[in-house]
């Protein structure tokens, strides 16, 4: 009822009106953006027209050359700036295109993609092979480090008991949907919101655990019926969530904000913060991992539980600070996904659970360490593998890769080879 109440306050909420340079982000889910630059100076109210799939909009670039717009789908577009909205005199010149003012893009997992026109400098051209490849990188890290705090709680999850939990898509929702409420509904500043999202994310963490996990196991229910209940949980959860939220998604305070530009990279200051707070965390993890007694008992039950109740470890209480810590990293993941896709929507989680499961299966089940690097391998071939195939496509590359690593070595990357039977 408490979970059902905070989040049906959602339903208050009122989208803002776009600025002049920022069109259709509060209605769509995925984002164009980019920068007009004359010789390194921004240039304002020039006027580009976005195209792919039946979809056409038109935007200006702002006092700081800067431009974004919401697109309804991922996919290839069309970029076109307007010359004739360019000041006297100025056209856009690059011997090596045939149209250079046109730019062809694809919106990739990331949901958002760069097109920049840097007039006068057509080495900088954000078509080039070089580029893309930079471009694609960058965002493959930043979602691998992203999804690596999601895998890493339904590692450690699966490690201590066993469970395959289908439901933590949800709660890599909760922690985008109450940063939502306490953020934008509540108008609390978003340095607030967000370690309240994480206490509560961690607090429903330890609910499920106590509430129903604790329960089962004390009944001796196997793990294929438990995964079928964590399906069956999901399925719930995640219908609540649209009941109260609806089906639209809504921006978080930053989320589309370009006032950052590295190069050719289109980074903002939220991507170097997401990378930044993804890698101290991970850090602090693997710290807590292996330095510290609890997380020295973490292992214990991970390789062996009744070895380790044998040895005075107390396993309820250690499968109950894994519940807990994997509640507050689903929540952080699902907070910088929020800031990543850009948007928070009610099966915001869901949409990156197999790949979550594919990390997981790719590192070596039950292993921390081992889901941390699977999410890298998939984030940078998520976001690399739309240099060759469609965008629709991209998730074919990870899964190849994860079926062809488990047949050479069918406990993952880093997981151990246990005797069966």
């Amino acid at each position: 009822m408490l979970l059902a109440g905070l989040v049906s306050a959602l339903t208050l909420s009122i989208a803002a009106p776009a600025a002049a340079d920022e069109v259709g982000l509060d209605e769509y889910d995925f984002k164009i953006s980019g920068l007009v630059e004359l010789a390194d100076e921004p240039l304002s109210e020039v006027l580009l027209v976005v195209e792919g799939g039946g979809f056409r909009v038109e935007v200006e670039s702002g006092e700081d050359g800067r431009w974004a717009v919401g697109v309804p789908e991922r996919g290839e577009f069309t970029v076109t700036l307007d010359e004739n909205t360019l000041p006297e005199g100025i056209a856009v010149i690059d011997p090596e295109l045939e149209q250079p003012n046109v730019r062809t893009i694809t919106v990739g997992q990331s949901g958002s993609a760069v097109a920049n026109f840097f007039i006068g400098q057509g080495e900088r051209n954000t078509t080039s092979l070089f580029d893309q490849v930079v471009e694609r990188i960058f965002n493959g890290l930043n979602f691998g480090l992203l999804l690596a705090l999601a895998a890493i709680g339904l590692s450690l999850v699966f490690g201590t008991t066993g469970l395959s939990n289908f439901a933590h898509a949800e709660l890599v929702t909760f922690g985008g949907l109450m940063t939502l409420l306490f953020g934008v509904v509540l108008g609390m500043p978003i340095w607030l919101a967000i370690p309240i999202a994480l206490i509560l994310s961690a607090g429903l963490g330890y609910v499920n655990d106590a509430a129903l996990w604790k329960p089962l196991r004390r009944r001796g229910v196997g793990l294929i019926p438990m995964m079928i209940v964590s399906i069956g949980l999901s399925l719930a959860v995640r219908y609540l969530f649209q009941l109260f939220v609806g089906g639209d998604t809504q921006q978080l305070p930053g989320a589309t904000d370009t006032s950052l530009s590295i190069g050719v990279f289109g980074l903002s200051w939220t991507d170097v913060a997401s990378m930044a707070v993804s890698i101290i965390v991970l850090l602090g993890v693997g710290y807590f991992l292996l330095r510290t007694r609890i997380g020295k008992a973490t292992r214990a039950v991970s390789d062996n539980p009744a070895l380790a109740a044998a040895s005075g470890i107390d396993v309820d209480r250690v499968i109950r600070i894994v519940w807990v810590m994997a509640g507050a990293l689903a929540g952080l993941s699902g907070i910088l996904w929020a800031y990543f896709r850009p948007g928070v929507s009610w099966d915001m989680g869901f949409q990156i659970l197999l790949l979550t499961f594919a990390a997981v299966t790719l590192g070596g089940l039950g292993t921390a360490f081992g889901a941390l690097v699977g999410a890298l391998i998939v984030g940078l071939l998520v976001e690399l593998s739309t240099l060759i195939i469609p965008s629709d496509m991209k998730y074919v590359g990870a899964l190849v890769i994860l079926i062809l690593v488990l047949l050479v070595r069918p406990q993952g990357i880093l997981g151990r080879k246990e005797r069966i039977g």
